[in-house]
């Protein structure tokens, strides 16, 4: 995206992503791309803070353009959503090849751990998704470019600055990435009614976990490529998940078997 800001403030065109609330942008600040992504930061005029002040010593150690606005203005641009007095227009959030993941596993000095999102459309499911594959060392993650939701300012918002640390790799087709998986020995995992009970999964060694759409789950061409599908047990009257509820359960316990 176009960096606008050297424009005009009158007659700027804002960049279209914007990241609001502490948590999301000190996390966007202290990345290494800063510099490249942010195109403005935003701070509430007359307000201040020790976060205030951390995130504009973060701004001006990139160089990025900090501007003081009314609280109106942010309260404006995020939708009335919890600003905290802070926000940052950024470019568009790139995305990693397939070589990231495995790039990533290899410096931690473990085997691949990859979730890969059948169509997931809620940006909110995939920020809070993203939230929970960071924190059990997931190393990438994998998505299809059509009829699925992408890195919008909304997943990062949700994420918390977990966007930060997890790659995503956009691809057009889900079935040929799983075939290159298994041919770098990746074992492929789905979830299904008819699954094994997910408390007995082994997750040790290269793993991929598909997740599903929120509404019809994993598409069968997908499912097909599983070596093995998982069920959560539930004795409720309503037999799913949310799927980032759903996600959250599954990754964690791959994260207790690799780390038993």
């Amino acid at each position: 995206m176009t960096d606008n800001s050297n424009r005009n403030d009158n007659n700027e065109e804002e960049p279209r992503e914007l990241v609001y609330g502490l948590h999301s942008v000190v996390e966007l600040l202290k990345s290494p791309t800063a510099g490249q992504r942010v195109n403005k930061v935003l701070v509430q005029k007359g307000l201040s803070s020790e976060h205030i002040g951390e995130v504009i010593s973060l701004a001006k150690r990139d160089r990025l353009i900090v501007q003081e606005v009314p609280k109106s203005k942010l309260d404006d641009i995020s939708n009335n959503g919890n600003h905290q007095g802070m926000a940052a227009y950024i470019a568009p959030y790139e995305y990693a090849e397939l070589d990231d993941i495995f790039k990533s596993a290899e410096k931690k000095g473990t085997d691949p751990f990859i979730l890969i999102l059948d169509k997931i459309e809620d940006p909110h499911n995939l920020g809070s998704i993203m939230r929970t594959a960071d924190a059990v060392g997931v190393d990438g993650i994998i998505v299809p470019k059509h009829r699925s939701t992408g890195l919008t300012s909304v997943v990062a918002k949700t994420s918390t600055g977990a966007i930060e640390h997890v790659p995503v790799v956009r691809v057009t087709n889900l079935v040929n990435t799983i075939n290159d998986l298994k041919k770098r020995n990746v074992w492929v995992f789905g979830t299904a009614m008819e699954g094994d009970n997910y408390r007995t999964w082994n997750a040790k060694g290269a793993i991929a976990l598909i997740i599903g759409n929120e509404g019809k789950g994993i598409s069968p061409l997908v499912l097909k490529q599983a070596d093995q599908t998982l069920n959560i047990p539930m004795i409720g009257h309503v037999q799913s998940l949310n799927a980032s509820v759903a996600t959250g359960v599954l990754l964690y316990q791959a994260f207790a078997s690799r780390n038993a």
